[in-house]
């Protein structure tokens, strides 16, 4: 078996400003990653912010990898790794400088899929026994929170907000779950999941800036999202994304850190005996 690719679509959250997603396929695998929002000047990795440099050196080693999901993870984070300790120009301020992300991984290994993830990336899986997701239900609630803490009207200048940027800081300090530049916590963080595929059934790979149709925004449940999908496509989803979004461009119906956030998705089919 192998994936088909049916449609892909990746957007920036705010026009003119470089995006920290990336999606991509082979042929018996798949990847999304969601670059962490930087909370500070470039400097660390060059004139490139962190999050762009991340996403970049990650996604052209999942290109480069095959095999098991395992394997291909422990590719990407070597690469990661060897490529950080080569390229930084200084030591970083602090834990919250250094680049992170999100990310969700898919082989087709014999019969079955294996999926690997760290973070907030979203996969859904639609065969004939339904639509599941191979990743947590995604749960905007935690960071939903963080936002209302902060006031009314924090989201609508972006995560630029003095106080946002410290709390983000914040946050960052110690061991997450997310893909960065320890390819020892990368390996310990990530998590495995299995399941049985067939011929025809779909796989969605979403950052959670798409995901936020599920969660954050609750249009549609993860079948009802696959029906539109399926229905209208890829695009026509994003533009409801963002009709929703700068319908409430002061963040006071969905309380949120900036008005759009990149958002990406990947859509793929499995094909073959």
């Amino acid at each position: 078996m192998h994936f088909d690719l049916i449609q892909t679509i990746s957007l920036s959250g705010k026009s003119g400003v470089a995006n920290d997603d990336r999606i991509g396929s082979g042929e018996r695998h798949a990847w999304v990653i969601d670059g962490a929002t930087d909370l500070g000047e470039p400097g660390l990795l060059g004139e490139r912010g962190g999050a762009a440099w991340l996403s970049t050196v990650a996604n052209a080693a999942f290109t480069r990898a095959s095999g098991p999901v395992s394997a291909i993870c422990d590719a990407v984070f070597d690469e990661v790794a060897t490529r950080y300790a080569q390229e930084k120009r200084r030591e970083p301020l602090g834990d919250w400088e250094l680049p992170i992300a999100a990310f969700a991984a898919l082989a087709i290994e014999d019969d079955g899929l294996a999926c690997a993830f760290a973070g907030d990336c979203v996969v859904m899986h639609r065969s004939a026994d339904g639509v599941s997701f191979l990743t947590p239900v995604p749960d905007a609630a935690p960071e939903r929170a963080r936002a209302v803490a902060l006031g009314p009207l924090a989201g609508a200048d972006g995560v630029r907000v003095p106080d946002v940027v410290a709390g983000l800081r914040a946050s960052r300090q110690g061991p997450k779950r997310v893909l960065g530049t320890d390819p020892l916590h990368c390996r310990a963080v990530t998590e495995f999941h299995r399941a049985p595929v067939a011929k025809g059934d779909d796989l969605l790979l979403m950052t959670d800036g798409f995901g936020a149709l599920i969660d954050d925004y609750g249009v549609y449940d993860a079948a009802g999202l696959f029906a539109r999908m399926m229905e209208a496509g890829l695009a026509e989803l994003a533009v409801e994304l963002r009709r929703i979004e700068n319908q409430d461009a002061e963040c006071r119906r969905f309380p949120r850190f900036k008005i759009s956030d990149d958002a990406s998705s990947i859509w793929l089919r499995v094909a073959g005996s």
